[in-house]
């Protein structure tokens, strides 16, 4: 910090200061009287003064130094619910402590202001100044762009305040209360909560399906054969979901074969993941989880909360993040899901149930309505791809790519959709497994119309599955659903299985579809695929 910026904060600290300093006719010595006959009395008079200047000096030395002394844990807190509920002096008077004491932990309380300033959360400090007390504090210069600073700061090592986590739970109640709840310091966490993102919704402002109404086949009038739906088969139930309607919902609760299943739909990180809602609590007892949307994101990825503990999961890796279970070491269990059309599914699972439109819920169920402006990546209004700031990026793909997402024996591995098609086939080793992956059909294009701009055009992924391979090494056989041994054999592609000639089975292996940003700000660490 400049010396003359040093000088300019002591003087704000000492002229908000009950006790501040004396005014300037004070300090100043007087001046001594043109007719005066009594030297000894001046020279007394100018010695008073001057010991009344050193005793100022003294004073504001002492109140600069306590200025700028560190700020203890108790004061930090103080300080953080000053800046959003004081006065404009309390305001003021924080911000000079801050910039005094030079506490970068203040670095993403600022940043929360800025944000809070923006959705009309706080009223001061005015912009302007929280702009300049960040820069200062900081370093940095990325102005009024709160994106920026988001990208910054998730690229240091910097840590907020104590009591930050509550801070901000209460900041963003002025949204909605559950907000206060979820965002506790008493609750273990397991991610960084200054990343934690408001995304626009209350709780459950996009509500889930809850073991929505089905039709068969043969009743649905609704979808068009190209239109996407992801597909769910277990224990001969089958299942298809369209994304026209998952767009409004993100979330559906269902049964599918007996197997309770949450479809977890990340409409930002492009990821539909399909969970067995059968899990564990912390004493280890059995227990089943159903999700709702908490209205919360971390890095673009949807924060979903169960409805038994208020505990807030990442919705790409299927665990506990912030709340009461995430002490413990829990983790929902894949099931399948694919990505296809209306007709392609139709024709492989001709006796498949499909969600009725008339959901309860008061959406315009068309394609691309809620989201095709995103999906289609329209440059006027998503920078690099996307609508919320995420720090941790590659430039190995485009940030919207469509990879097809593999975690086995701890290892993360992505494969670029465009390459599976191209090959169909391929036969790889993922952590410690042989695996196969088998790709059907083309790429799902859909002809939407968005409620912002109107006819969009977009992509939603391909129709991908893994099958574990064991000794085989396998090869495209006549169709999309048979592939060729080492032996020239041919095995059938099932939702379950691959199955040989010989009756021999070749378990499935889960995973999902993302967009290449969504996979890799949670496994930057992962293996990307290489023909």
């Amino acid at each position: 910090m400049s010396l003359l910026r040093k000088i300019f904060l002591a003087s704000l600290l000492l002229g908000l200061a009950a006790c501040g300093p004396a005014s300037p006719e004070e300090s100043t010595p007087t001046a001594v009287p043109e007719n005066t006959a009594d030297e000894p009395e001046t020279a007394t008079s100018d010695s008073d003064s001057a010991e009344e200047t050193a005793v100022s000096t003294d004073e504001n030395d002492e109140e600069t130094a306590v200025a700028a002394s560190p700020i203890d844990d108790e004061e930090a807190r103080s300080i953080m619910f000053n800046l959003t509920e004081g006065s404009i002096n309390d305001i003021q008077a924080a911000l000079a402590r801050i910039l005094a004491a030079e506490d970068q932990r203040f670095v993403s309380v600022l940043i929360e202001l800025m944000r809070g300033r923006q959705i009309g959360l706080i009223q001061y400090p005015e912009f302007d100044e929280i702009v300049s007390s960040l820069e200062t504090l900081s370093g940095q210069s990325w102005g009024e762009n709160w994106g920026d600073w988001i990208m910054w700061y998730g690229s240091t090592d910097l840590i907020p305040p104590p009591g930050f986590t509550s801070w901000k739970g209460r900041l963003l109640a002025g949204i909605d209360n559950y907000f206060g709840l979820f965002l506790q310091d008493s609750h273990p966490s397991r991610i960084r909560v200054e990343e934690v993102q408001w995304g626009g919704v209350v709780l459950d402002g996009i509500p889930a399906l809850d073991n929505p109404n089905m039709l068969t086949a043969t009743e649905e009038d609704y979808l068009e054969p190209w239109e996407p739906v992801f597909g769910i088969a277990i224990n001969g139930d089958v299942r298809a979901y369209p994304l026209r309607i998952l767009d409004w919902h993100e979330m559906a609760n269902d049964v599918v074969g007996g197997v309770p299943v949450s479809l977890a739909y990340c409409t930002l990180c492009g990821a539909a993941v399909a969970y067995d809602g059968r899990s564990v609590d912390l004493e280890g007892n059995e227990v089943t989880y159903t999700f709702g949307s908490s209205g919360f994101l971390f890095r673009s990825n949807k924060l979903m909360y169960d409805r038994s503990t208020f505990t807030l999961w990442n919705q790409l890796t299927g665990e506990p993040v912030l709340g009461d279970l995430a002490a413990g070491d829990i983790r929902l269990n894949l099931l399948p899901v694919v990505l296809t059309t209306w007709a392609d599914w139709q024709e492989q699972h001709p006796e498949t149930l499909v969600v009725d439109m008339e959901t309860g819920f008061n959406r315009l169920y068309v394609p691309g309505a809620a989201y095709g402006d995103y999906f289609a990546n329209d440059s006027r209004l998503f920078q690099d791809g996307l609508m919320f700031p995420v720090w941790q990026q590659s430039d190995q793909l485009f940030n919207k790519d469509h990879v097809y997402a593999l975690r086995i024996d701890e290892t993360p591995k992505a494969y670029p959709v465009i390459d599976l098609l191209a090959e169909r086939v391929v036969n790889d080793v993922v952590g410690e497994t042989a695996v196969t992956l088998v790709a059907a059909g083309e790429i799902v294009e859909v002809e939407g119309i968005s409620q912002r701009i109107g006819p969009v055009t977009y992509t939603s992924g391909a129709e991908i599955r893994t099958f574990a391979r064991g000794e085989h090494s396998f090869s495209p056989g006549a169709n999309d659903f048979e592939v060729v041994d080492e032996d020239g054999r041919p095995w059938q592609v099932t939702e379950e299985a691959l199955i040989g000639p010989d009756g021999e089975t070749l378990a499935r292996i889960n995973g999902h579809l993302a967009y290449w940003f969504g996979w890799y700000a949670f496994y930057p660490e992962t293996e990307l695929y290489q023909p």
